[in-house]
């Protein structure tokens, strides 16, 4: 929990930062290049991690990142901070909530559609329009197949799960059952 508190307030503030210049977005591209690296050398991360090594140590790492993929002073410096403040093993939640607010301020949700087969791109794409519809806003929808959840569909939109799968239904009237309802 209190990482997540910490990754808020940290990408906040370089949203900011990145509002008041205008280079949002650019921050945005820059963090996720960043946290690619992270992880695909997952012992950099947990070298982050590691309380027995000094922030300076870090700091030169991350230095030595940040200069490889050029990113801006600003992020650079937002990383060096991070260093500073022995924050940088929270850098991949700062980056996926800075997405977040990246995707509010350009007015996309994400989410992602569960359903037992397959669905043609066109029935997707159907779906994908009547969401928008219904939430008024642009809509990235990740679509995945689950044989476990027997028919319908489950659909996870921002913080909401909407759960209109056969399993859900059955386990509801087990538990009627179960109440003598």
């Amino acid at each position: 929990m209190k990482e997540q508190i910490l990754a808020r307030r940290y990408a906040r503030a370089l949203f900011a930062i990145g509002e008041d210049q205008g280079e949002y977005k650019k921050y945005g591209e820059e963090l996720f290049g960043i946290a690619e690296i992270l992880e695909n050398n997952p012992k950099l991360l947990q070298v982050f991690r590691n309380p027995l090594i000094k922030a300076e140590d870090k700091k030169k790492i991350i230095n030595q990142i940040t200069d490889k993929i050029e990113v801006s002073k600003i992020v650079q410096n937002f990383c060096l901070l991070l260093g500073d403040k022995d924050r940088l093993g929270n850098f991949p939640s700062i980056q996926i909530f800075y997405n977040k607010l990246l995707d509010q301020k350009e007015g996309l949700l994400r989410g992602k559609l569960v359903t037992a087969i397959e669905l043609s791109s066109e029935k997707q794409k159907d779906i994908r329009n009547k969401l928008e519809e219904k939430f008024a806003q642009s809509l990235i929808l990740d679509h995945e197949t689950d044989n476990n959840i027997l028919g319908g569909l489950v659909l996870q939109v921002g913080d909401k799960v909407y759960d209109a799968s056969l399993k859900a239904q059955l386990d509801r009237l087990k538990e009627n059952i179960k109440r003598g309802e």
